[in-house]
């Protein structure tokens, strides 16, 4: 991990050395010393990182390097940002170049004067590499990480981890269903408890998502309790699942006491049939101060506990009904590894030997298990597999299990630089949180972790999420459209990625309890805790990154002075309070993510390093100023904005315009987009022309919405011109669909259509579509898919196509098909026969 703090400094020593044409030739000489150095550090590294584990001093001796590195960044940062406003001043006013030469003068002074002192620190480190007998192992020191990059992304699929909860639990599935479904009218707790790992929560989601489920509670909710809970912030979560998150109900919920809201809660619960997921309780009083908020309305309703705890399981409730996981047999472990090696084919004999004996010492764990098989099936042949082994049999307890957390570290020490930051990068999250993959891949650019090549950067990030889900290191949430969309990591590897981080400084969580944080930490979070955050000081530290996350924090920018050096700025608060002009100051930010806030200041126009800007993503319009449109790194815009922004064209860089309103785009002339790959457009009337997203030549993903469920769209006949189009979501009414879609389309999705033609003779015949979802977008009686009709199709969705009577299939078609939703079509009463053995799909499909 060291390396990637190391590399990280050489490259900005190095764009800083180019940048910076005019300065001293001492200076420029102690700078090119310092970045050889550096370099030349970094090729003791590995061996340095592996002998860290059993020396303390050496892992001090890596502790210093990554100050270093940091420092080294911080410093050069601060000359940059500095002279950049010299030269304002300077150009603002001559009578001022006088003054503008001191303070350069004295900067230079500075810089030098830090430079020496790092140079000394560094002569240091030198000697003390001598002393611990650490030498150059490193011998892909010379690898270059667009080699690795192109390696990640020679496919980018990734592994469903939800199989193993049918490895040797199906019939627990059915139990639980039968449990929750059965005609029992009391509000009973079922309770499923067990060690970590063994897969608790995967199996409340799979019953949570069940199609069943779905039906039968009109009203259902998951909340992630956690060790350190809020009770407040448990019922806030609920009702915001319920209500909505209208600023009108997020302005109410601000204004209750704890009582009030379970009052509040209890009330909306009390009329309806519900199920509520209380996902990972650790004590008894967590349940107790939550289940008043739970009425028994006599009309079934459920709530499901997970825990580790069996007391806590056991008095839920008195009837309640008690699961207790239990680990995997031998044969089912065995089972749940080869689902999850990537190539079980290229498995020989030996290696299954070897396989075996591993898979035997994870005690049946399915966690164990699934991390165990993604690390084999990183590494190739026989020799690999033996070095696997001959590791994890170092920490075999009285000759029987190895600890999951031997198998976790194995797995992470086996990652690449890039990966073991991406990896890491989860723990800053809260414990249990749900990510999204837009978010943190937004993130991993922002802090450098991915390498600006040939390829996309968004793609090669996207390449490193799938693979460290491959390895069962992160796992999958939810997906949609061949794309995963959220993702978490579980508990037990975000403690070893909280571990690491602090063992390397890659970030730093602010404890409101402990009042604790590492004064040399670059990256901090701060997580709601309930606490009051005033007191806490932000001065002396060396920040790059600072992530508040849903905190009653309302003087979050005090402390902006000391955010000249950060690159991310991620703020997913309630009720920030007006933000800034000093906001503009932020010269090196490449995040900006104001969830919950609105309106930033025309200074945000300054911010020309920004790659991303998420403004109040809760549903309801901001303001931006139309300096947002001088944003030229600008690649993702997400922000429902309520005015025109003026030049939106000038944004060549963008990538992805999420929230924009048809009112601010129907004057936008997008021929300079070039870049532009996904657009959401909302509030469109059929009064207006979308012609011009012709223009987009590179859009892949677009997504429109009508203003209201009255409003048609216009003509869509301009979709056909977007030749590299992959992915269209059209909702409202259409009165006529196009005769032409190109083929380059994979995935359509057409909701509130109410379209009177069968629209499968038009849609059958694009050659790639491999997604169809049809949502009360027709109201025909019979749709018609002929013969050589959906040649690639793989999954199809109907649902509230309330008139369909018929459904005539030819021989040929749909010859892929491999999943099948309907969903509340009453007068389809037969389906073709050749559909009835196709794999039945769940109706949770929208995002």
């Amino acid at each position: 991990m060291a390396d990637a703090f190391v590399s990280f400094a050489v490259q900005k020593l190095g764009d800083f050395l180019l940048q910076q044409v005019s300065l001293r030739k001492n200076l420029r000489k102690e700078i090119e010393w310092l970045r050889n150095e550096l370099l030349f550090i970094q090729s003791f590294l590995k061996d340095a990182e592996q002998k860290q584990c059993v020396d303390h001093r050496v892992q001090l001796w890596v502790f210093e390097i990554n100050t270093i590195a940091n420092d080294a960044v911080a410093i050069l940062e601060t000359y940059s940002f500095e002279a950049d406003k010299g030269d304002d001043d300077e150009f603002a006013s001559r009578l001022k170049a006088c003054a503008c030469i001191c303070r350069k003068e004295k900067k230079f002074y500075n810089v030098a004067e830090d430079i020496q002192s790092l140079k000394q620190r560094i002569i240091d480190i030198s000697r003390r590499r001598e002393t611990y007998g650490i030498t150059n192992i490193n011998n892909n020191a010379g690898e270059r990480p667009s080699n690795q990059v192109r390696t990640l992304r020679r496919t980018t699929s990734y592994v469903d981890d939800q199989d193993y909860i049918f490895v040797g639990l199906q019939e627990v599935v059915q139990t639980l269903l039968a449990q929750l479904l059965k005609a029992e009218p009391r509000r009973t707790v079922l309770s499923i408890y067990g060690m970590g790992g063994l897969g608790k929560t995967t199996l409340a989601r799979n019953l949570y998502k069940n199609p069943n489920i779905a039906s039968c509670f009109s009203t259902r909710a998951w909340i992630c309790v956690s060790q350190e809970y809020n009770t407040m912030d448990l019922l806030k979560t609920i009702i915001k699942s319920i209500q909505g998150c209208a600023k009108e109900t997020l302005d109410l919920l601000e204004k209750m006491a704890e009582i009030d809201l379970e009052n509040h809660l209890r009330n909306l619960l009390t009329e309806r049939k519900y199920l509520v997921v209380v996902d990972d309780v650790w004590q008894r009083e967590a349940w107790e101060s939550l289940k008043r908020a739970f009425p028994d309305s006599k009309n079934g309703s459920r709530v499901i506990i997970t825990t580790r705890k069996e007391d806590v399981a056991e008095r839920a409730d008195n009837r309640g009904f008690v699961h207790k996981l239990r680990f995997l047999s031998q044969e089912e472990s065995w089972d749940l590894f080869c689902r999850k090696l990537l190539d079980v084919r290229a498995m020989v004999p030996a290696m299954e030997s070897l396989g075996k004996d591993m898979v035997e010492k994870c005690r049946g764990l399915p966690l164990a298990i699934v991390v165990l098989s993604g690390l084999l099936s990183h590494r190739g042949g026989l020799d690999k597999w033996q070095e696997v082994k001959d590791q994890l049999w170092k920490n075999i307890i009285e000759d029987k299990f190895i600890e999951i957390s031997c198998i976790l570290s194995l797995s992470y020490n086996d990652l690449s630089t890039v990966l073991k930051q991406c990896f890491l990068y989860f723990g800053i999250f809260p414990e249990d949180q749900v990510i999204m993959a837009e978010n943190i891949i937004r993130l991993w650019m922002a802090e450098g972790f991915v390498p600006n090549g040939e390829e996309r950067m968004e793609d090669v990030a996207e390449g490193f999420l799938n693979e460290l889900i491959r390895r069962s290191l992160v796992q999958v949430v939810d997906t949609f459209w061949e794309k995963v969309t959220e993702c978490r990591v579980h508990d037990l590897l975000r403690d070893l990625a909280i571990q690491k981080a602090s063992d390397t400084n890659l970030f730093d969580i602010y404890h409101p309890r402990k009042h604790s944080k590492s004064s040399s930490c670059i990256r901090l979070a701060i997580h709601s805790r309930g606490e009051r955050y005033h007191s806490l000081d932000l001065s002396n530290l060396k920040l790059r990154s600072i992530m508040f996350f849903d905190l009653d924090f309302h003087n979050v920018f005090q402390h902006i002075d000391v955010f000249r050096h950060i690159y991310v700025l991620y703020l997913h608060i309630k009720g920030g309070g007006a933000i800034p002009d000093a906001i503009g100051s932020l010269y090196h930010l490449k995040l900006l993510s104001l969830r919950g806030m609105n309106d930033p200041p025309s200074s945000i126009g300054n911010l020309k390093n920004l790659q991303t800007l998420v403004v109040n993503d809760y549903g309801y319009s901001c303001q931006l100023p139309r300096e947002t449109a001088d944003l030229i790194n600008l690649r993702h815009l997400v922000a429902r904005y309520s005015k025109p922004l003026a030049h939106i064209s000038r944004l060549t860089s963008l990538q992805v315009l999420e929230g924009v309103g048809c009112d601010q785009w129907k004057d936008v002339d997008p021929i300079d987009l070039v870049n532009l790959r996904e657009l959401s457009m909302f509030g469109i009337r059929n009064s207006y022309s979308l012609n011009n997203i012709s223009s987009l030549k590179n859009l892949s993903t677009l997504r429109l919405f009508c203003q209201d469920y009255d409003e048609s769209f216009p003509s869509l006949e301009f979709v056909n011109c977007c030749e590299k189009l992959q992915k269209l979501w059209l909702e409202g009414r259409i009165v006529k669909l196009p005769d032409l879609f190109p083929n380059s389309i994979t995935m359509i999705a057409l909701l509130y259509s109410e379209l009177t033609e069968d629209p499968m003779p038009i849609l059958g015949m694009l050659p790639n579509l491999r997604d169809l979802i049809l949502e009360d977008a027709y109201k025909g009686k019979e749709i018609m898919c002929s013969d050589n009709s959906f040649s690639q199709l793989e999954f199809l969705h109907l649902r509230d196509l309330s008139k369909l009577e018929r459904w005539d299939l030819g021989t040929s078609a749909m010859p892929l098909i491999k999943g099948l939703g309907i969903h509340d079509c009453p007068n389809l009463k037969d389906i073709p026969e050749r559909m009835k053995d196709v794999e039945l799909l769940k109706r949770n499909y929208m995002l």
